[in-house]
């Protein structure tokens, strides 16, 4: 009887060590979630400031906004540039703000746009031949708040560099989606940072 019982209480004793473990590793490993748990959300906290889904804007006051047409008045005139430019602002707007978009002056934020620059230099030079060359194009920009009676101007300048191999046309081409895109988002965060 004695030869059964020892085998029995070791096996209580190991399953208990067991049970123990498991306990342990189990608060361990609920410690370790939790854990993780608050450094996802600190950290996907953190980087909403640096979004601009829902800016800075008080919309109890401003409301609407009319975006104009971007009017091209530079030297040489890209002629799809305008439009493209003005459709990517309304869409940049409208999908990063609550404003409607209407087409009326009393809107209480108005945006009025002009390309002013938009040329080509030389940007790098080996054994006296052009290697690269950069576009830079200004746009010059007037916003109105009718709510405030404010006037802001401000000068958007980005240059873009390429290949001296390459035309202006293909480097138009070339660069057209970055072009948009970063005096959209220039724009955009000038418009929307000082609110």
């Amino acid at each position: 009887m004695n030869n059964v019982q020892l085998p029995m209480k070791r096996s209580l004793t190991i399953t208990r060590l067991y049970t123990k473990s498991l306990e342990r590793d189990s608060s361990f490993l609920s410690f370790r979630f939790l854990c993780c748990l608050i450094l996802f959300v600190l950290f996907n906290s953190s980087c909403g400031i640096y979004t601009f889904r829902d800016t800075m804007i008080d919309y109890s006051k401003i409301k609407t906004i009319n975006i104009k047409f971007v009017e091209n008045r530079a030297r040489f005139v890209n002629p799809q540039l305008s439009p493209k430019l003005t459709d990517k602002l309304q869409q940049k707007i409208a999908s990063s703000t609550k404003l409607i978009r209407t087409n009326s002056d009393d809107a209480h934020i108005v945006v009025n746009s002009t390309i002013t620059d938009y040329s080509v230099s030389t940007a790098a030079i080996t054994t006296q031949q052009a290697t690269a060359n950069r576009l830079t194009v200004t746009v010059h920009v007037i916003i109105k708040n009718n709510v405030e009676n404010k006037e802001q101007e401000f000068d958007v300048t980005r240059n873009f560099d390429f290949a001296a191999s390459l035309s202006l046309d293909q480097a138009q081409t070339q660069l057209e989606d970055e072009i948009l895109r970063n005096l959209t988002d220039e724009i955009f965060n000038h418009i929307f940072s000082n609110w």
